[in-house]
């Protein structure tokens, strides 16, 4: 009875002594390659997308005058980058003389570890981001005053009796306070959501590739 094709796969890639097996063998090491340091150049482009956007946000902070939002963006993307490019160091050292299967399996290992970090980071991310921001604008000059004063004074003519909180309207504290509770609640399925878009086609290709050899291994 002839053979599948599906069977002559099977032997050809769990023998080593069939003729066939370097060729399919080969075949998955190539792929395994391309898809990965496809990966790899997008994380880097990423990576350098960040350090550009917070120097040009640095930069225009100052002259909006909102200096203050300005350096603590900048410092959190910049620890964000530090952290993300020793993750990529580490994925650098992953050997690809190692089989197509293994070679997976240790990114995949890396991937769940990369993610994880930066979902306990996105829960602090996001609200200091929200944070610099409200306190960038309350600071911000206007016409000799702090913006976030003028807005109190403006607030103030019109609800008088208004409850402050150390000169701060209550329910604006409220509300805040509830902004900041969300973001750090849903700040990494944020940054898994964005993963998704960014990463995501890389990310489904190399499970599909994943299932194909796992498929012939059994």
């Amino acid at each position: 009875m002839e053979k599948s094709i599906e069977n002559i796969w099977k032997e050809g890639f769990l023998k080593s002594d069939a003729l066939v097996a370097p060729k399919i063998n080969d075949l998955y090491n190539q792929k395994s390659i391309h898809i990965i340091d496809k990966f790899k150049r997008m994380f880097k482009i990423n990576l350098i997308a960040i350090v550009a956007f917070s120097f040009i946000f640095l930069t225009v902070s100052f002259f909006v005058g909102i200096p203050i939002t300005g350096v603590i963006f900048f410092i959190t993307l910049s620890v964000l980058v530090m952290i993300n490019k020793k993750l990529l160091d580490d994925l650098e050292k992953i050997d690809m003389g190692a089989s197509s299967y293994q070679y997976l399996k240790t990114f995949n290992q890396w991937k769940e570890k990369q993610v994880a970090i930066n979902k306990r980071m996105s829960k602090f991310l996001y609200p200091i981001i929200f944070m610099s921001m409200i306190v960038g604008f309350w600071f911000k000059d206007a016409e000799g005053i702090p913006l976030g004063e003028r807005l109190v004074n403006e607030i103030l003519v019109g609800f008088p009796n208004i409850y402050l909180v150390y000169g701060i309207p209550l329910i604006g504290i409220v509300i805040a306070l509830l902004i900041l509770v969300l973001l750090a609640f849903f700040g990494g399925r944020i940054y898994k959501w964005d993963l998704n878009i960014v990463y995501g086609k890389i990310f489904r290709k190399l499970e599909e590739l994943m299932s194909d050899i796992e498929r012939l291994r059994s």
